[in-house]
């Protein structure tokens, strides 16, 4: 999915790009976007449009503006926006009646007097000032972070977002205690000639403005469509029985993903009809306790306690029975006679298949010319002595054959001499 800027060239079929790094207006480039599915609808007589918009500005960071000057507004369009001092470029992202609904999500107030106005439409000469500025914000990040490391400052500078007039710039950073940066900011304002504004962010909000690709294969949800971070805690993975591995647990922002609280509620919902885990079943052959749960199966293992190596599987509602049992101070026979038989699938075996050979079957080192030409030579040497053998053979075959006659008429002859005297 891309805007037609995106599509490629047809000389070198490299991809010809915007040039605008993903603020071309287009939904296929911009993140968070909204679907203004009141778009096509019209407001009923003597209503008026409801008069803020939302503004999409580097990173998907949007803010609210109000239209004081009824200019009209549709989505993609880069207006520019009131900022102190000077203002700034942004591209208008949702209008309408939903821009209401977001503010609301928000907590802005839609009557606030803090909401600020925009100026017009972005003029041509507008456009190429924000555009050289976006241009610069990579060579002086890097400039900057050495300025940071020669003060031996313990921060990251992990983005810097120019305003559209070129007049300030904004340096994120990221730090796990407070910074003194009185002189880092000196620095900067001599160095750059700009004004500085310094802004902390923690490092899920770094990982969503940077961007990136999560170990499921797909864009960060937080660059993309998430636009809330709540707490994430290691119950979580427990409750759903994940393995506390935190290289596998964390993401690209060093903490626990967010997609760890995406079905904890249904895992809570099941786990609501599954017994204790710590519950402990009384029996005749002696106290058994849980040591793992299937919550899809409905599921779980027992183990005797002097016996742990033995599992036993048993139903939820055996061990609802046995626990009635022991509330009434009964025991049960054993687990044996609750246990359930599970039977397991055949393993499929593709060893026989082409696509698991071995990789390395073609990693064989060629083999020299000159000695496969003295091989065929010794070859063929051996082959005509071969054959001047067999032919040998034969020849003392047929003599053998034609000797044998003559011996069998000379034994016929003597017998017969014999015979006569």
């Amino acid at each position: 999915m891309a805007c037609t800027n995106c599509s490629t060239s047809t000389k070198d079929g490299t991809p010809r790009g915007c040039k605008n790094n993903g603020t071309c207006g287009t939904d296929s480039c911009n993140k968070l976007t909204v679907f203004d599915w009141l778009g096509n609808m019209n407001l009923p007589s003597g209503e008026t449009p409801f008069d803020c918009v939302e503004v999409r500005f580097k990173n998907g960071r949007k803010e609210f503006y109000r239209n004081t000057d009824n200019v009209t507004l549709f989505i993609g369009d880069v207006v520019a926006t009131e900022a102190a001092p000077g203002h700034d470029i942004g591209i208008v992202t949702l209008t309408g009646e939903l821009v209401k609904i977001q503010m609301k999500k928000k907590n802005i107030a839609p009557n606030s007097t803090e909401i600020l106005k925009i100026y017009r439409k972005a003029t041509q000469k507008d456009i190429d000032i924000w555009v050289e500025s976006r241009e610069k914000e990579e060579p002086i990040k890097v400039r900057a972070r050495e300025i940071a490391i020669a003060l031996k400052l313990q921060m990251k500078i992990s983005d810097i977002e120019f305003q559209g007039d070129g007049s300030k710039a904004i340096f994120y950073y990221t730090a796990e205690d407070r910074v003194d940066f009185r002189q880092l900011i000196k620095e900067f304002a001599q160095e750059f000639k700009i004004r500085i504004e310094m802004k902390q962010v923690g490092f899920r909000q770094e990982a969503s403005r940077l961007g990136g690709i999560g170990s499921c294969g797909r864009e960060l949800c937080c660059s993309t469509w998430l636009t809330d971070f709540r707490s994430v805690n290691t119950s979580a993975a427990r409750y759903q029985q994940l393995s506390l591995n935190p290289q596998k647990l964390a993401g690209q922002c060093g903490k626990l993903k967010c997609c760890l609280n995406y079905e904890l509620d249904t895992y809570l919902d099941a786990l609501k009809d599954f017994p204790d885990f710590e519950t402990k079943l009384q029996t005749e052959k002696g106290d058994a306790i849980c040591q793992k749960q299937d919550i899809f199966k409905g599921l779980m293992w027992f183990a005797y306690v002097e016996n742990m190596a033995n599992w036993h599987v048993l139903k939820i509602e055996h061990v609802k029975e046995i626990v009635a049992l022991n509330k009434a101070k009964n025991k049960a026979t054993s687990l044996e006679d609750y246990a359930e038989e599970i039977t397991t699938e055949p393993e499929l075996n593709f060893s026989k298949s082409l696509d698991q050979e071995s990789l390395t079957r073609f990693d064989q080192p060629k083999r020299n010319k000159k000695k496969n030409k003295n091989k065929n030579q010794t070859a063929g040497v051996n082959h005509s002595q071969n054959q001047n053998s067999s032919e040998k053979t034969n020849i003392n075959k047929e003599a053998e054959k034609t000797v044998s006659p003559s011996n069998s008429n000379r034994n016929r002859n003597s017998k017969h001499f014999k015979k006569n005297k």
